[in-house]
């Protein structure tokens, strides 16, 4: 008889527990609070727009347009950063819910400090995202939800992503220049009408390259040169395959990229597609309070390793030498050239390996 009293007890509790639970979920107008923890899109192929505000105001537009992610205005941006976001929509779970003194204190933190991610689907705003703290344990976020059925939710909930450790607001980020493609050049050498190197300050470096059903013109400083091996050519163009700026600018301000633009370049690399297409490059020397050694061995007050480069759009971004070298020097793949270089330059002894003139031995 105990034991059925106790079993009785067991299941009546346990009735209670489950009504108060229920209880906690239905609000007041009679919904359950699921609504307000539904953050997942299940169809991500369907997103076509998505905007990111971060909590300093910067602003980030990304939409799609058939199979490729743009910014706001059509430019190229990182597709693996989209992945990473589109991921984060289909994989999104709740975690749990904040303890009630809690979600006062969170629900007001996030009112005035947030990463807000709108949701569009088949060009409709779908849902909203306001992505807050990490998480105590740092395994998951403090995020709210709002949609246009249920409004914008009451209270915080704590949100992770299946399959992974950690928070998920690095994945939402604003900033353009996190976003900017550092591609800047992806050709064959049939595609390629035409290359321009000038040196300002050195006009013997100069050299140009142009093609017409697969025939070359080399010319250097406007002169044709008339010893040119035509695998050299082919060697030289085949540099043009993947070409990517390494950093954006995070150091100059808005006046110190407008002085630097006024100065002489050390070189102005422009190049055309049969397309018809033109890119312009102009490089810069970035000075270093350090002196430094060039290949020569000479002491000099510039950094070795990388430059400023104009892209077309205005935009200052830094480059390695190591990445740009082969498209610039050209005497390394038409040794003629070295004919009309001044005696100081041609009597200067590399005292290292020219890793240049390796790649086309």
């Amino acid at each position: 008889m105990n034991k059925k009293f106790i079993t009785i007890v067991a299941a009546v509790l346990t009735l209670i527990a489950l009504g108060w639970y229920t209880f906690k979920l239905v609000g007041d107008d009679g919904t359950s609070d699921s609504q307000y923890i539904e953050f997942a899109v299940e169809d991500t192929t369907t997103i076509d727009k998505i905007i990111i505000t971060d909590p300093f105001s910067q602003r980030m537009e990304l939409l799609k347009k058939d199979k490729e992610w743009t910014d706001g205005k059509g430019g190229c941006i990182s597709q693996t950063n989209v992945h990473f976001i589109l991921e984060a929509f289909s994989k999104i779970t709740f975690k749990g819910y904040l303890p009630e003194k809690a979600q006062k204190k969170f629900t007001e933190l996030m009112a005035t400090s947030h990463t807000k991610v709108e949701i569009f689907q088949d060009g409709e705003w779908i849902k909203t995202w306001y992505i807050g703290p990490a998480a105590q344990d740092h395994l998951g976020q403090i995020m709210l939800l709002e949609t246009a059925d249920d409004g914008k939710s009451a209270y915080p909930v704590m949100m992770s992503i299946k399959g992974m450790y950690g928070i998920i607001e690095p994945r939402f980020f604003a900033d353009n220049r996190k976003w900017i493609c550092t591609n800047i050049f992806s050709l064959e050498l049939q595609k390629i009408a035409r290359v321009d190197v000038k040196f300002p300050k050195e006009p013997y470096r100069s050299f140009s390259i142009s093609q017409k059903n697969m025939n070359f013109t080399i010319k250097q400083n406007g002169q044709k040169l008339s010893e040119v091996d035509t695998s050299n050519v082919f060697r030289y163009l085949q540099g043009y395959r993947k070409i990517h700026f390494e950093l954006a600018n995070y150091e100059l301000n808005k006046k110190q990229c407008d002085s630097l633009k006024k100065t002489t370049p050390f070189c102005v690399l422009s190049l055309k597609e049969t397309s018809g297409k033109s890119t312009k490059l102009r490089m810069f020397r970035i000075s270093s309070k350090v002196p430094q050694r060039n290949e020569f061995g000479e002491s000099v007050d510039m950094d070795m390793n990388k430059f400023w480069c104009e892209l077309p759009n205005g935009d200052l971004v830094k480059c390695q030498y190591f990445t740009f070298n082969p498209l610039i020097l050209g005497h390394v793949f038409f040794p003629a050239m070295e004919k009309q270089f001044p005696i100081s330059e041609l009597n200067k002894e590399v005292i290292t390996e020219d890793p240049l003139k390796k790649k086309i031995e």
